[in-house]
């Protein structure tokens, strides 16, 4: 079983992530927000060797730690396509949009696919595209927790105005996850921590969410 590390709270967008600890002392991270330096240390804390940073999505307030955390660790970095020019562009990020600085990732990435399976040591995590908060949006579900990003928060949902977003289709990308997490932690890239039952069952947004297949 893989422990689970957050980091609450992170920048001005009060981002967070998730460092997953193997047996083996070795770590992936879920998402990079500011600041590498934060993350970094958390990880020397506990012991941890960072392998793989996985991103939920290209926003900015998702990447600002990637390139100190690849300098420190040498780590792979993996995105859905559909996300990628995010890593390299401050309009595709949003950045742009919201006066925040920006460097361009220095390093290569590789890429992850709808049911793909990420593996390190014991840690295996499938992805499920959901894309609606941007095209490239994923969740990265194991059998202990799903990790939402910006697709589904406690009592809340993510935006959809930026960029590309599309209500419609975040809205049947969350059908896919209630339907195949059922009753399962969820662990945001924003807020609080809760469950996919609850947020079935009592999040505002999610009440007409049968009229989604």
């Amino acid at each position: 079983m893989m422990d689970i590390f957050p980091i609450r709270d992170l920048g001005p967008f009060g981002t967070n992530c998730y460092i997953l600890a193997d047996e083996d002392n070795s770590a992936i991270l879920i998402d990079a927000p500011y600041s590498a330096e934060i993350i970094d240390k958390e990880l020397k804390r506990r012991g941890l060797a960072l392998k793989k940073i996985l991103l939920t999505h290209g926003h900015c307030d998702h990447i600002e730690a990637l390139n100190g955390l690849c300098t420190n660790y040498g780590c792979e970095v993996m995105i859905h396509p559909s996300d990628r020019d995010m890593l390299y562009d401050a309009g595709a990020s949003e950045a742009s949009y919201f006066g925040m600085p920006f460097e361009p990732f220095k390093f290569g990435v590789s890429e992850v696919t709808d049911g793909g399976v990420i593996s390190l040591g014991r840690i295996s995590l499938e992805v499920l595209h959901t894309p609606g908060h941007t095209p490239g949006s994923v969740c990265y579900i194991s059998k202990e927790a799903v990790f939402t990003g910006d697709t589904l928060f406690e009592g809340s949902i993510g935006r959809t105005d930026l960029g590309n977003g599309d209500y419609d289709q975040l809205m049947h990308s969350i059908n896919c996850l209630i339907k195949k997490c059922g009753k399962m932690r969820a662990f945001p890239g924003h807020g609080m921590p809760t469950d996919t039952e609850t947020e079935r069952l009592y999040n505002p947004y999610l009440r007409d969410l049968e009229d989604f297949s």
